[in-house]
């Protein structure tokens, strides 16, 4: 028989615990950054940036079909755009970013006026659509190697622990009236019990700032 007392005790630890398991594990590997010689300078001269919808990808699974995962795949897109440019507005309002952030049903109302991700569009085009100065493009790729409720009976059974989100992403931020790009991060990282959209872009976010040319 299993001790109900110490079982919640235990749940209890996990909840606590998930949150700093998860920052653990994001810092526990080097993202790639790239800068162009002029970053800084430009990134400073933009005065209004647009946050581009993610492009999602997510692991496949026998239990979901296709448009079912198609589905997913834009949710989580629209998840992380609103967590981006909530992450992002935030450092505005405290004088951390001097750039603009057009807000986000603009910037999608403009991209479906042009029919976008179904007609793709260059960084250029995108630029021009959405007049702005520059903007900041990015790719989630999704596994999920075990569920939530896995993980919690694992740690509580046996005292390991699983990540439960794998995610590579790439951010890039492309200069309008120079069209290139003048930085790029790409990182590897999992999050654990309880990970989620707001809690993996707000980690990410912490940890790619650092070296966003955008702050100051």
């Amino acid at each position: 028989m299993i001790n109900i007392d110490k079982l919640f005790i235990k749940m209890k630890s996990i909840k606590h615990l998930s949150i700093i398991v998860f920052a653990v594990v994001l810092l526990s590997s080097c993202a790639k950054i790239f800068y162009s010689p002029d970053a800084y300078t430009l990134a400073h001269n933009q005065k209004i940036i647009a946050i581009i919808p993610p492009t999602v990808s997510i692991a496949a699974n026998k239990k979901i079909n296709a448009e079912s995962m198609k589905e997913q795949q834009r949710t989580e897109s629209i998840n992380f755009q609103n967590e981006m440019y909530s992450w992002m507005l935030k450092r505005k309002m405290q004088g951390k970013i001097s750039q603009e952030i057009q807000d986000i049903e603009t910037t999608n109302a403009k991209l479906k006026k042009a029919g976008y991700p179904e007609n793709p569009l260059t960084s250029a085009e995108l630029c021009d659509i959405l007049g702005v100065d520059g903007i900041l493009t990015s790719n989630y790729g999704l596994t999920k190697p075990m569920s939530d409720g896995a993980a919690v009976a694992v740690a509580t059974l046996v005292g390991a622990w699983g990540a439960t989100n794998e995610v590579h992403v790439s951010l890039s931020i492309s200069d309008c009236k120079n069209k290139k790009i003048i930085w790029n991060y790409d990182h590897k990282f999992s999050g654990s019990v309880g990970s989620s959209s707001s809690r993996l872009v707000d980690g990410l976010m912490r940890n790619a700032s650092k070296k966003m040319p955008y702050m100051n």
